[in-house]
């Protein structure tokens, strides 16, 4: 006879095997929403009736819930359902109609090389790069000061809720990040926290916590959105400024009379003709359009030739696990099947 735990840990792994190829974060909501129910519910039931075995209430309350092939089906539809996480546009719905260029949200076209103007993911992309600089600093200062004051006072009676704040809010702000990104990027993230059964005791659940693989990757990631960060801000200010550099030289050079085009070196002056001039508005308008396409890139690497996200999944992890070997050196790890998939593909951890 299985145990309750089996029986859940059995009904999972159906559910996920029933969900192979969708995408990581709808698997996560999926495990995160059938866990928290059956035992929830679990607990309702033992506490009404004590008349009956703890097996066979779940096993109805697992019929009562569907079967794992109807819930990934239900959640494969949902989904489908789910409208683009950025507004459509006028020129949005227009594109629709279209099969080339650009392609937003919602597999809607964007013609030409100047249609990225119309995507909304790339607008939003490029307001992420730009507050990057703000959400990095601050996720990078909160995650180093947590970890260096949870180990200082880990000797005193504080130091053990303060570590628990600390970890929980380290899952909490990933958490936020991933909000962040769905909102500006349109990338599909989780939108359940891993569930803990709360009906074990106190000393496994901070064993889970301490332990857990997503608590220490959510901390991994707040510190590397700072290098990112400053990455992303940085090429979004210093394009964005010599786009606009570019754009406004031919007012200035003929309203106020200053020398645009003027190269000097030493006694040697190099003039460009006057009729030069319009041509570095042409220049910054194409300089600011493949900014665009860079943000958006940013929300959409297609370019990727590794789905991050795999790398993140159990089964990957495992199988690059059993290639170690705790007693011989290996003299060449050949890098894993971390094949890419179709979907839009951001890395966060939630």
């Amino acid at each position: 006879m299985k145990t309750t735990d089996e029986l859940i840990r059995t009904y999972l792994s159906d559910l996920k095997a029933a969900l192979r190829g969708a995408d990581k974060a709808t698997v996560q909501d999926a495990l995160a929403d059938a866990e928290e129910h059956l035992r929830t519910a679990l607990e309702t039931e033992l506490a009404e009736n004590n008349e009956v075995t703890e097996s066979e209430v779940l096993r109805g309350l697992i019929q009562d819930y569907g079967e794992p092939a109807e819930i990934a089906q239900a959640y494969r539809s949902w989904e489908a359902a789910l409208p683009p996480a950025l507004a459509e546009t006028p020129a949005a719905r227009r594109a629709a109609t279209t099969g080339t260029g650009n392609t937003g949200q919602a597999g809607k076209a964007y013609p030409g090389f100047f249609g990225i103007y119309a995507d909304p993911r790339a607008w939003g992309g490029l307001v992420y790069m730009l507050i990057s600089i703000i959400t990095g600093t601050l996720y990078f200062s909160w995650a180093v000061t947590g970890l260096a004051t949870s180990l200082g006072v880990m000797i005193l009676i504080i130091g053990i809720p303060v570590t628990i704040i600390f970890l929980l809010s380290f899952r909490g702000l990933a958490f936020l990040e991933g909000r962040l990104v769905e909102a500006l990027l349109g990338e599909r993230m989780p939108r359940r926290a891993s569930f803990t059964d709360s009906s074990l005791p106190w000393k496994e659940r901070l064993k889970t916590l301490l332990l857990g693989k997503a608590t220490w990757l959510s901390w991994i990631y707040l510190i590397l959105m700072l290098p990112l960060g400053v990455i992303y801000f940085t090429l979004a200010v210093t394009l964005l400024a010599v786009s606009l550099a570019l754009i406004v030289s031919p007012i200035l050079s003929y309203g106020f009379n200053l020398p645009i085009g003027t190269i000097v070196n030493g006694d040697v002056i190099w003039q460009l003709p006057a009729y030069f001039t319009p041509l570095f508005s042409v220049l910054g308008v194409g300089l600011a359009t493949v900014t665009m396409h860079l943000a958006r890139w940013v929300g959409d690497p297609d370019a990727m030739t590794i789905d991050p996200k795999r790398l993140l999944d159990d089964d990957y992890i495992r199988q690059r696990r059993a290639l170690i070997d705790p007693h011989h050196a290996a003299d060449r790890v050949d890098p894993g099947p971390a094949a890419s998939s179709s979907e839009t593909i951001y890395l966060a951890v939630a």
